[in-house]
C-alpha cells in the first residue's frame, strides 16, 4: 500500500479519503487481513505522515517519489521477499475474496486487470489501458510481484473501482452505500 497527496480529491491525503465510513487505506487493510496474505507491509512515503500514522502493520518509508519508484524501493527491503502481492491503497471496495482470487489465479509474477467495459459500465475512470488478444484491459491495482508472468482478468467491483478521480470518489462512496 502506498499513500500520496489526495489534492484531486480535497484531502491532503488521499489513502485517508473516507470511502464507506472508513478511509482507503484501511478498508484496503481489512481486506488484506481478512485474506490468506501472511503479512502484510505498508509503504509509505514523507508527505504522508497522517497516512503512516495510522497504519496498524510494519511500515517501509519510501521516499515519494511516486507509486512505481515507491514499490521498487520497498521491494528492494531485505524484509519484503518475492513473491508479494501488492494493492494500491486506493482501492477502497477490495474485497478478501478477490485477494484471495488472485493469489489463487496467479502463478509468479501476474497482473491483475479489469476489463474496461466493467469499468465504464460501472461509471469510473480507466485512464490507463492495454490490449491483450483483442481485449481492452485497465490495471486494477493489484498485482503479484515475483518471477514469470501471467495475467488475471477480473471483473469483481471491488478491483474495478481505483479512486483516481473526483467521479471515482462519488461512484466508490455510492457503491459503498449500496452494499
Amino acid at each position: 500500500m502506498c499513500g500520496g497527496r489526495g489534492t484531486r480529491l480535497g484531502a491532503p491525503e488521499k489513502p485517508l479519503v473516507e470511502v464507506g465510513g472508513l478511509p482507503m487505506v484501511a478498508a484496503v487493510r481489512r481486506a488484506l487481513g481478512a485474506s490468506r496474505v501472511e503479512r502484510v507491509y505498508a509503504v509509505t512515503a514523507p508527505h504522508a505522515p497522517e497516512t503512516a500514522a495510522a497504519l496498524d502493520c510494519p511500515q517501509v518509508e519510501a521516499p515519494g517519489d511516486g507509486y512505481v519508484p515507491d514499490l521498487q524501493h520497498a521491494l528492494a527491503d531485505d524484509r519484503v521477499t518475492e513473491p508479494v502481492l501488492t494493492v494500491a491503497a486506493d482501492v477502497p471496495l477490495l474485497t478478501a475474496a478477490a485477494v484471495d482470487h488472485a493469489l489463487d489465479a496467479g502463478t509468479g509474477a501476474t497482473t491483475v486487470a479489469v476489463p474496461v467495459g466493467r469499468k465504464r459500465a460501472l461509471g469510473v475512470s480507466a485512464d490507463t489501458t492495454f490490449r491483450v488478444d483483442g481485449r481492452r484491459l485497465a490495471p486494477s491495482g493489484l498485482n503479484i510481484v515475483g518471477a514469470g508472468e501471467g495475467l488475471v482478468v477480473a471483473t469483481d467491483t471491488g478491483l474495478a473501482v481505483n479512486v483516481n478521480r473526483p467521479r471515482d470518489l462519488r461512484r466508490a462512496r455510492w457503491l459503498a452505500a449500496s452494499d
